[in-house]
């Protein structure tokens, strides 16, 4: 959920007289590695005929996608980015993608 300037997010005004502002609490979903099932997969549509290797599927917090992304990003040596629950590396590197989420316990098909 987006949140404003203030870190309150949806609510604009209200007319009831008793309203109160209750911040929810949103419990984003860890899973450890070993429980993660990732899917590495290769792109080129919508990219402007560019190759591109997705990685989907993690379940966790952004800023938990954005180390993995840039762990993956180091170790293929390629540019990219982690947003939106997909990690985007430049070029074809499924297969050292792969080796690599293997051998630090994700579950990749």
């Amino acid at each position: 959920m987006k949140k404003n300037k203030d870190g309150r997010s949806g609510f604009v005004y209200s007319t009831d007289p008793h309203f109160q502002y209750a911040e929810q609490d949103e419990q984003e979903q860890v899973l450890s590695p070993s429980e993660q099932r990732l899917r590495v997969s290769m792109e080129a549509k919508h990219r402007a005929g560019k190759t591109v290797t997705l990685v989907l599927g993690f379940i966790g917090k952004e800023q938990d996608l954005a180390d993995l992304g840039k762990q993956l990003k180091s170790h293929c040596g390629t540019g990219g980015a982690a947003k939106d629950g997909e990690i985007i590396l430049q070029g074809d590197h499924r297969e050292k993608a792969k080796k690599w989420l293997a051998a630090h316990g994700f579950g990749v098909k």
